[in-house]
């Protein structure tokens, strides 16, 4: 049985404050029957964070504040861990990449044409063979995947939807017990405004300069170890701009939530060099600039050693 989690009293607060989105039930359902399905069929299952979140100004939204996430390395992650044979259950950022969508360079209206027998009829045709190509194995991937039911995406925007999504799918993840992994790689932002502090319309720039009081966004990495996914392998991700601090604070990660794994990356070689953290030891992948050039993605050998750590901890 799970180890009951006393939350600080800010940390019960922001949950009480937190209101569910109107699809909220819906995408509970979607995810807790992915999940028990895949259990019965006995595969492996990764829920995979994906993107950044938001964070409203007004009730009525107009302004909020954003990062620069726009999903690389979830989608690119979610294409290995299928190709792997895992079933993803991939939540992520409204209008972020997605899996093999991110792979469709040209404008996809470039690749559509209306038929001049019937307005109604719209056909694809792709004029660049290079582009046909590189494709033709993404799209038969795409629909592989998807017929096989091994793929399900759930979209979130705000930080708020992203946290209640996040609990319920970590808790859909119970059914998939130790065959499950939870990787964190939304970058979730780290301040908020209370909803009781949050003004209802527009705020008004007739008004003057804005000032702002955010609050800590509380750590839910904790319940999720815990309380919410128990038996599941757990990675999250650090990223910092400063090498030296990265693997002390992974580490320190580690030891505060008591998962099993640390993914650090540096801001600037994030694409091409990651390491892999435990209590035990640390290991970095780097690709070279051959290998970036040639067009590989260094998800590729990073999902090669998560499965590989996944299945020594379920053999042990």
């Amino acid at each position: 049985m799970a180890t009951p989690i006393n939350l600080s009293e800010s940390e019960s607060q922001f949950f009480q404050d937190l209101v569910p989105p109107e699809s909220f039930n819906i995408k509970k359902i979607q995810m807790e029957e992915f999940t028990k399905r895949h259990s019965l069929l006995k595969n492996r299952v990764v829920l995979i964070t994906s993107g950044g979140t938001t964070v409203p100004l007004e009730s009525r939204t107009v302004r909020f504040i954003d990062n620069f996430s726009i999903g690389t390395r979830g989608a690119t992650s979610a294409e290995y861990f299928l190709k792997q044979g895992y079933a993803v259950l991939f939540l992520h950022r409204h209008r972020s990449l997605q899996p093999f969508f991110q792979r469709v360079e040209k404008n996809i209206l470039d690749i559509l044409s209306v038929s001049e027998n019937d307005p109604t009829v719209i056909t694809g045709e792709i004029s660049y063979p290079s582009l046909a190509k590189s494709l033709a194995p993404v799209v038969k991937d795409y629909h592989k995947y998807k017929n096989e039911g091994m793929l399900s995406m759930v979209e979130f925007t705000t930080l708020t939807e992203y946290l209640i999504l996040l609990r319920a799918a970590s808790e859909a993840m119970q059914a998939c017990g130790r065959e499950g992994m939870v990787y964190l790689a939304a970058a979730v932002a780290d301040f908020y405004v209370p909803r009781g502090l949050m003004p209802e319309h527009k705020i008004q720039s007739s008004e003057g300069a804005l000032k702002l009081t955010l609050e800590m966004t509380p750590k839910m990495l904790k319940p999720l170890v815990k309380e919410w996914s128990p038996n599941a392998f757990v990675i999250s991700f650090k990223l910092e701009t400063d090498q030296s601090l990265l693997i002390e604070k992974s580490r320190n990660a580690l030891l505060v939530y008591q998962h099993q794994m640390v993914i650090a990356n540096i801001l600037e070689t994030r694409k091409k060099e990651v390491f892999i953290v435990t209590m035990d030891a640390e290991e970095i992948l780097r690709l070279s600039d051959e290998e970036l050039a040639a067009g590989r993605e260094i998800e590729e050998p990073l999902i090669d050693k998560l499965v590989e750590h996944h299945t020594t901890l379920l053999l042990s």
